[in-house]
């Protein structure tokens, strides 16, 4: 008779496989693999942990259990990540999301709650079709003779007339994001900001691909355009100057940090094009610090997520350059410096 393997089964033998693999969280990583194969939530789980696995979960966790125990990142082995307030496609080749950059997107809002609105709404036609019943506002509440409902001279309705524009898109600014990933900063201001256009870059076709699925899958098709090029080379020169924040997660490890101190999971597994930062780990934010006022508007905010030990330097460059009117360094969640926030000056009325 074949052994029957339950979710609690398949938790503990897992979480003792890992461990011996090195995983230094082998029952958190245990508990994301069976969450992901078999659907269930973390609670879930521990509630049904009498519950037999079916042959195609036994199959999966199997696959994913090896490629766990091999040092792949969690995020990989199951396709995908958390960010905010999103869920995000992940492949290897695209740098993962970390809960560091999160800090750096909330920067980026502060930029764009402070931003003039650049665009007013984006309208469109209204579906042409008949509303169904009980569509429209106080449509239980309709009586006898529908009189009342009908427009009347001045354009006026209880409801909305086919035809009549709607909005596609609120008023907003205008935000670049150079070296998207998987797009969790751009997706994120454009989910948590309606109406704010982002332009995001990335040198990587994988990173543009997936990035380009993540921003499809969440609708986002109209507020954020994807450019496949090195910095912002391929974003339209009449934009220069409009963007009211740029904002960049770059890659920022020095050299030496990446191959003597970083873990090898990360190392081994992610591209060392989105983390190698050259010897003090600023090369491109070098590139960056000299784009940005030429890309931003007057007034706006360039923040940019930097390695721990090269901020103050990254600071002094900054405020080198006389171009901006503030340089303020902030913590991430660790308390360790990690954003660097730069404004440009108003320009005078």
């Amino acid at each position: 008779m074949a052994e029957t393997w339950t979710v609690g089964k398949m938790l503990r033998w897992t979480e003792g496989y890992l461990e011996r693999k090195g995983d230094e969280r082998p029952r958190l990583s245990a508990e994301w693999l069976l969450c992901n194969v078999t659907g269930l939530s973390r609670v879930q789980v521990y509630m049904d942990f009498d519950r037999p696995l079916m042959r195609d979960e036994l199959d999966r966790m199997h696959q994913a259990v090896v490629r766990r125990g091999r040092g792949e990142p969690l995020q990989y082995v199951t396709g995908e990540m958390p960010f905010r307030h999103i869920v995000l496609r992940c492949e290897e080749g695209v740098l993962i999301p970390r809960p560091e950059t999160e800090i750096l997107v909330d920067a980026a809002l502060e930029g764009v709650d402070a931003a003039p609105m650049t665009f007013p709404p984006v309208m469109g036609e209204m579906p042409d079709h008949e509303p169904s019943e009980g569509e429209g506002p106080d449509a239980g509440e309709a009586s006898g003779t529908g009189d009342e409902s009908e427009v009347d001279d001045g354009g006026e309705a209880g409801g909305e007339v086919r035809g009549e524009p709607r909005q596609i898109l609120p008023a907003g600014c205008r935000v670049l994001e150079v070296g998207t990933g998987t797009g969790c900063i751009a997706l994120s201001i454009a989910g948590e900001r309606p109406g704010t256009r982002v332009v995001a870059t990335d040198l990587s076709p994988k990173a543009i691909a997936l990035a380009t699925r993540n921003r499809d899958a969440l609708s986002l098709q109209d507020a954020v355009t994807i450019v496949e090029c090195d910095l912002a080379s391929g974003v339209d020169r009449e934009l220069m100057g409009t963007f009211s924040v740029l904002v960049s997660n770059p890659p920022y490890i020095p050299t030496k940090v990446l191959a003597n101190e970083v873990p090898s999971e990360v190392r081994d597994h992610e591209p060392a094009l989105a983390l190698d930062g050259g010897e003090d780990g600023l090369d491109v934010f070098r590139r960056l610090l000299e784009f940005a006022p030429k890309a931003l508007a007057p007034g706006g905010m360039f923040c940019v997520e930097l390695y721990e030990g090269s901020l103050d330097d990254a600071a002094a460059l900054a405020r080198e350059t006389g171009e901006w009117e503030s340089v303020e360094v902030r913590e991430d969640l660790t308390h360790r410096p990690r954003v660097l926030v730069c404004r440009l000056a108003r320009r005078e009325s």
